[in-house]
């Protein structure tokens, strides 16, 4: 994730590094946001002489080094400031000491875990220590020789040393810390060095007054918003909502609390090639691990996933005070509307709850409603709200939505870019996502939590149909969950092993959006070829929009199309393997007619649509 040159080559002021840092584009733009709030008693007002904290023109290894140069030129321990950035797993690992999980959970509402398979060696002249990342997905093995040479290195047998010179053989383990005091020369055993740093406060009991549980939030006397049977259906056409969206993802998730399984690969075109106006979470593709960067087993590694994320103004992490973590806990970020409903009515200290619509009047330009939103977010801000909620409830015959990646995207990143990040919370509340996919991209781009209103009200009317038989908020909550099993599959792909250090982290590729799009509202996202433009984006949702409302007030079809994304359908989306190509195959194999053979490749050969190679030529000299 780093293009290397000269000037971004190791060493750095503090570590060395063997690994990456996949969640960097999230942790960095989080540092970035802080400078408008942090503060400490060592710079005071000199702080804006030391800022920006991080180098962005660094390599992933020189931005870590940048963050932890900046909390101890503010006063924090080395040791310490590695121990909040790349934590051990902690929230799964019921047998560790209840200060110990106290004092990881204060900085966690601070600070999200920089995770990647990572090996870092760090020192500040006094100190030398080791640490491996959460999953240990670096080889680090050390001696300790009888003269007092302590030797570390990713291999055993870098250097000869005699057997019977050797003391001790031993390897870094996930989340523990190797460490050497050069001053009393003495190694430091990790669980003492953390148990000394646990117990300097009663972080336990700061969390016990401070930070909120959303399960333990009251249900307000209020009705949960719902609509009939057609509304419904016309809210599913204006989102863009497929039969096979119903029938084969929600109806399968709601049923069996698990992400239906699907054939490897895809014959279907690209989002930028389609005819069938796809939603903008298609134009994003994830980024996966590669070569030397592992993947981890979600479900056998379950100890150091983490799904937990923590929602309201971040505290200040240079100064350790029990007002630090006041924010509210969220163990799972796919909310049901109850759970919305009680994060709207809530009346408790050190948060204001604001709802901003981001519908918008038909025919309105865009990019005006977006920087209509951007003025309403900064309204919010002057109110003193901390917790924002982003809601597409107020579509009608009248008003068409933002679509709420580029709702969220756009926010996020303003926030970011006036440093207000960490002083406000996003969620969304939005009838358009509805697949594992769409999620993953509202989490990646700075949503907290997501409640998809109508993914789960039409759970309701499957019920209802009699086409599925199963109570609905137990529907519900399968639904949510294989929802969240599938973005942690999603992370674990990338090495990534925890909700909160996913979110932010952009780890998608953009294929067929214009760059004004990218840089304006997606900014730092890797996009290699153009595409679609703000104007072709509005085009796509009035499009929508009319067939739920038509313009001139005329009744509506309001069939769900059936598009054929997985299966191939009369009409629908095109497929490279279709009938005719298969039955071609199928027949010159069986007769071994060359004939037949030639005919096949023929029709291959001028299938042009669906992917960038298929508009590519040869330019012969």
């Amino acid at each position: 994730n780093t293009a290397p040159s000269w000037n971004r080559a190791h060493p750095n002021r503090f570590i060395l590094h063997n690994g990456e840092i996949n969640t960097i584009r999230g942790n960095v733009d989080t540092m970035l946001a802080r400078e408008e709030t942090i503060g400490s008693n060592y710079l005071k007002e000199d702080m804006t002489k030391v800022l920006p904290i991080v180098n962005q023109g660094g390599s992933d290894s020189a931005m870590l080094d940048n963050t932890l140069e900046f909390m101890v030129m503010n006063g924090m321990e080395l040791p310490l400031a590695v121990m909040v950035t790349i934590p051990e797993p902690w929230e799964n690992n019921h047998s560790m000491d209840p200060k110990k999980r106290a004092f990881y959970q204060y900085y966690a509402t601070m600070l999200e875990p920089w995770d990647g398979p990572a090996s870092i060696l760090f020192s500040d002249g006094d100190v030398m220590g080791a640490v491996l990342d959460r999953n240990g997905l670096r080889p680090s093995r050390y001696y300790i020789t009888k003269d007092g040479r302590l030797i570390l290195s990713s291999e055993v047998g870098v250097l000869d040393i005699p057997a019977e010179e050797i003391v001790r053989k031993d390897r870094l383990r996930p989340g523990k810390m190797l460490l050497v005091d050069t001053t009393r020369g003495e190694l430091v055993d990790d669980e003492s060095l953390k148990a000394d740093y646990a117990s300097r406060e009663p972080y336990g009991e700061w969390l016990d007054r401070n930070l909120v549980n959303l399960a333990d939030l009251k249900i307000p006397n209020e009705r949960v918003p719902s609509h009939e049977h057609d509304e419904l259906v016309r809210l599913q056409k204006a989102f863009g909502y497929q039969y096979e969206d119903v029938s084969t993802m929600i109806l399968p998730m709601a049923k069996n609390g698990a992400e239906p399984a699907g054939a490897m690969g895809s014959d279907t075109p690209l989002a930028v090639l389609s005819h069938t106006h796809p939603p903008l979470f298609e134009y994003f593709k994830q980024m996966f691990a590669q070569v030397t960067n592992p993947p981890i087993d979600a479900l056998r590694e379950k100890i150091v996933t983490s799904t937990t994320v923590y929602v309201g103004a971040q505290g200040n992490l240079l100064e350790e005070d029990a007002e630090n973590c006041k924010v509210l806990k969220i163990t799972n970020p796919i909310l049901t509307e109850t759970d919305l409903m009680k994060i709207k009515a809530m009346k408790v200290p050190g948060f204001k709850v604001e709802t901003i619509s981001i519908c918008y009047y038909k025919n309105t330009d865009l990019e005006k409603a977006i920087d209509r939103l951007f003025v309403d977010v900064d309204r919010a801000y002057r109110d003193g709200a901390n917790i924002l909620i982003l809601s597409d409830r107020e579509i009608d015959e009248y008003h068409v939505a933002i679509p709420s990646l580029l709702a969220v995207g756009a926010v996020s990143k303003y926030l970011v870019r006036t440093r207000k990040r960490t002083a406000m919370a996003l969620i969304l509340e939005s009838g358009e996502p509805r697949k594992v996919h769409d999620f993953a991209t509202l989490l990646g781009y700075g949503a907290c939590a997501i409640n998809p209103y109508l993914a789960q009200e039409t759970i309701g009317e499957l019920i209802n149909e009699g086409l599925l038989d199963k109570d609905y908020y137990a529907a519900v909550n399968d639904y949510n969950k294989a929802v969240l099993a599938g973005i942690v599959k999603i992370a674990s792909k990338m090495g990534i092993s925890t909700i909160q250090s996913y979110q932010g982290s952009q780890i998608f590729e953009a294929i067929g959006i214009s760059s004004d799009v990218i840089e304006k509202y997606f900014t730092g996202t890797v996009s290699r070829v153009g595409g679609i433009t703000l104007e072709d984006i509005e085009e796509n949702v009035e499009k929508l929009h009319s067939e739920a409302f038509d313009p001139l007030g005329l009744p509506t079809d309001l069939t769900l199309d059936s598009v054929g994304a997985h299966k191939m359908r009369s009409q629908g989306e095109e497929h490279r393997y279709n009938p005719q190509t298969i039955h071609l195959l199928q027949q010159s194999t069986w007769t071994g007619s060359y004939d037949l053979f030639k005919q096949y490749t023929d029709l291959v050969d001028k299938e042009n649509h669906g992917n960038l190679r298929g508009l590519l030529d040869f330019k012969f000299a």
